[in-house]
């Protein structure tokens, strides 16, 4: 009889969205999937489930780790472990250095310290704060464009404040500029120095000697050059870096397997 391959999955059931890592029998990185998270935490899982399962991939005979705002929606979940728990780890894997993990989330901003590989501490922004990737979708939708246009815009443009440190409000400032007629580049200008002045800020509570960007900004390039900017050290990412905190509950998953043998 033919042995089926063994996998190792990690689930990050996020705010905005919900993403999946899977390990083979190795600990090698071997997929990653992404799907919205949606209204329910517990219909994303469903949904994962199924991926999965296209995959080739039976959760009832993997061992799986979830993690993230809707980690306790996965019922098939073997474990969950803690969002700065996998981040840190998932982190440490892909950049093989300890530093300052800065993990842009829809619903929060965590800022993680890593001492030889593991979380040393770490701080989180107020989640009425405007410092978020949810607020970044807010306002691109606002200005009728998407996350590549809004850095396009801001690229172009001449910074225009937003002080207010909450999203309602800040869209109202936004509605207001729009309103008065303030070109859409230095609007979008605004909006994402508005984002980076206060992820760097929180970030500075940090002081590390590397700063590795996790979560859905990631692959936005001037995210990543204006937040560099901002601290004055260069902030190291990659195209995997979306998907650390689901790569450090496979790693989880991957070390529960090993525990039970």
């Amino acid at each position: 009889m033919e042995r089926k391959a063994m996998h190792y999955v990690g689930i990050d059931v996020g705010s905005t969205a919900t993403k999946v890592a899977v390990l083979d029998g190795g600990g090698a990185l071997a997929r990653t999937l992404l799907c919205p998270t949606g209204f329910s935490s517990v219909d994303a899982a469903r949904r994962v489930r199924a991926l999965l399962d296209e995959a080739g991939i039976d959760v009832d005979t993997v061992a799986v780790v979830a993690t993230g705002y809707g980690r306790v929606a996965v019922p098939y979940a073997n474990k969950v472990v803690t969002e700065i728990t996998c981040h840190g780890r998932g982190a440490a894997r892909l950049f093989g250095r300890d530093g300052v993990v800065v993990d842009v989330g829809g619903q929060d901003t965590k800022i993680i310290a890593l001492a030889n590989g593991v979380v040393k501490k770490f701080v989180m922004n107020d989640k009425c704060s405007a410092g978020t990737g949810r607020f970044l979708e807010i306002m691109a939708d606002r200005l009728a464009v998407d996350q590549d246009e809004l850095a396009r815009l801001a690229r172009a443009g001449t910074p225009t404040a937003i002080s207010s440190m909450c999203t309602v409000f800040a869209e109202s400032e936004v509605i207001s500029l729009v309103g008065a007629g303030e070109p859409r580049e230095n609007i979008a200008n605004g909006v994402i120095e508005s984002v980076v002045a206060r992820v760097a800020a929180l970030a500075a509570q940090m002081p590390g000697g590397a700063y590795f960007l996790t979560g859905g900004l990631c692959d936005n390039v001037y995210v990543v050059e204006r937040l560099a900017a901002r601290l004055g050290k260069p902030v190291d990412t990659c195209p995997e870096a979306r998907f650390a905190g689901a790569l450090g509950a496979a790693l989880c998953a991957l070390e529960l397997r090993a525990e039970r043998g």
